[in-house]
């Protein structure tokens, strides 16, 4: 399953596996679900589409979409079970560390017994994953047991009138939908990765997806967003990020945020969740934060001809609509849940448990000294 080479630690480069859901940095765009570009996706599609395009491997019809719909909105009530949980975490908990137990305590509670059960319960996971997130921090942080069903017609919009209280925005509505859709799918990056290996033994759907969560949760994959926006909120002009960032630059310190390990020339996914972030710039009368961004994009180009990945502009696009910065990443896994779960299907459909070699670098054989001779 796995080409091992002495010359890529980490598998860096290495063609892992085969997958027909997603390409990364190959053609067109260099972002494609099942064939269709991500960027046409995000403008003509909703992110309910995607999913179900992810899961099913086809675009739905309408009568698809609006079942597919259906069947999310009644799902989305939390178990009493689960709730009690949630409420014993404190608010300083990490988000990502809720989201990871959320789903875990789930899978105790709604255990996936085979694996034609497989569909149903990433619906349900896709359907709860929001109120996850939600129903912990307006109960930790305002203390309030909110309502985890509603008529919202989207995720995205479900996500925002449980965490302000009150119906979306369409505009803000139309950006999740976008954001959503971006970080559907990412082929085998980290956290997909883990999915794929998590299911190669066999194991449920929700351990391969707790795994998922753990290893976006590190912030070398995940949280680039939430360290984006600690980072530009700091300043208040362009020409002082300029001057910030040069500094940073001389000590050699790590910018989050640019760069990616398989884009070179930028990242298709920057271009049209940038566009989005201005809009909502000039919605809130914005004339510091999105300026701010755009120059260290411009600085951090000239300087080091590194472009901004998916996560730079998303972090002013969620500070504009509102949404703590805490939370950003636990987006992202409402979104990505459906790549993690169709790469499971899809490793389960041809399986081969994936165990790679590593090129051994410790001492020789030895003998083992007894006890008086170990100093």
């Amino acid at each position: 399953m796995v080409a091992v080479s002495k010359n890529k630690a980490g598998l860096h480069g290495q063609i892992a596996g085969k997958t027909a859901l997603c390409t990364v940095g190959v053609s067109g765009s260099g972002l494609t679900y099942l064939g269709y570009d991500v960027k046409e996706l995000a403008e003509k599609c909703e992110f309910e589409e995607v999913a179900y395009l992810l899961l099913n491997s086809k675009l739905p019809t309408a009568d698809e979409l609006q079942q597919f719909k259906k069947r999310l909105q009644s799902k989305r009530e939390l178990p009493d079970q689960l709730k009690l949980v949630l409420e014993q975490l404190p608010p300083e908990s990490h988000p990502m560390d809720v989201m990871r137990t959320g789903v875990s305590t789930l899978g105790n509670l709604e255990t996936e017994n085979q694996f034609s059960e497989q569909y149903e319960k990433t619906e349900r996971l896709l359907a709860v994953l929001p109120a996850i997130c939600c129903y912990w921090y307006r109960y930790s942080h305002d203390g309030e047991k909110i309502d985890t069903a509603s008529d919202e017609d989207s995720i995205g919009g479900h996500f925002l009138k449980m965490l302000t209280g009150k119906s979306a925005d369409k505009l803000h509505e139309k950006v999740m939908h976008v954001s959503l859709i971006l970080y559907a799918e990412h082929e085998f990056n980290a956290s997909t990765f883990t999915a794929r290996v998590c299911a190669s033994t066999l194991s449920d759907l929700h351990s391969c997806i707790t795994g998922a969560i753990g290893t976006l949760r590190g912030p070398l994959h995940g949280g680039a967003n939430e360290k984006a926006m600690d980072m530009i909120e700091q300043w208040k002009s362009p020409d002082e990020a300029e001057e910030a960032l040069l500094g940073m630059l001389a000590r050699k310190e790590k910018i989050m945020g640019f760069g990616h390990a398989v884009y070179r020339k930028s990242d298709p996914r920057n271009e049209v969740i940038k566009g989005w972030s201005q809009q909502l710039a000039e919605q809130v009368g914005d004339t510091t934060l999105y300026p701010v961004s755009v120059r260290c994009e411009e600085v951090m180009w000239r300087e080091k001809e590194l472009f901004c990945n998916a996560d730079f502009f998303h972090a002013s696009t969620y500070h504009f609509m509102g949404i703590p910065t805490k939370l950003f990443t636990p987006i992202f896994v409402m979104s990505r849940v459906t790549g993690w779960a169709a790469h499971v299907f899809e490793q389960r459909e041809n399986n081969r448990i994936i165990r790679p070699s590593a090129e051994y670098i410790g001492s020789e054989i030895r003998a083992v000294p007894a006890m008086s001779e170990r100093g």
